[in-house]
């Protein structure tokens, strides 16, 4: 078996061990775009599989990302896992809560924290921002409640 398709047969087999240990309903779809190996479940039930504030999707998703590279050989990959558009949803309503958190910190002239999330959840903040020239981010504290603060830019 070729190295690639390897790679996407541990992620369909991880994600049919997590579907049926969680006794759902779900297809499964992986694709691989030479950059980002994407593993998909597709149901009607995927509160289940997506977790309290996304944190069981986000654990299958390091599980995935620490078996797909376990070997070491070949390029990096970078792995999503996702349901039923889970991660678009989740990148748009942070996005929203970075504007008004910047249109807050505008208003009041203060720095705003937002809630502790993950550094990938981060991430997205600090990328949905950068390109702003009023506001600047940075990221507090220490894991799990790692957050970030959004502060009116600096004159």
């Amino acid at each position: 078996m070729p190295a690639e398709e390897n790679l996407e047969a541990r992620v369909r087999e991880l994600l049919e061990r997590v579907v049926a240990a969680l006794g759902i309903v779900g297809e499964i779809e992986v694709s691989d775009d030479g950059e980002t190996l994407t593993g998909t479940v597709h149901g009607e039930q995927m509160g289940l599989f997506i977790g309290h504030h996304g944190q069981t999707i986000d654990a299958v998703q390091h599980l995935a990302t620490r078996i797909v590279l376990r070997d070491g050989d070949g390029p990096r990959r970078r792995v999503v896992i996702d349901a039923e558009g889970y991660r678009a949803r989740r990148r748009e309503a942070l996005e929203g809560q970075a504007a008004d958190a910047a249109d807050e910190a505008l208003r009041f002239g203060r720095p705003v924290a937002l809630d502790a999330m993950t550094a990938s959840e981060r991430k997205i903040v600090h990328e949905h921002l950068r390109d702003r020239v009023d506001v600047d981010t940075h990221s507090e504290g220490e894991e799990p409640e790692r957050h970030l603060v959004i502060s009116p830019a600096a004159s």
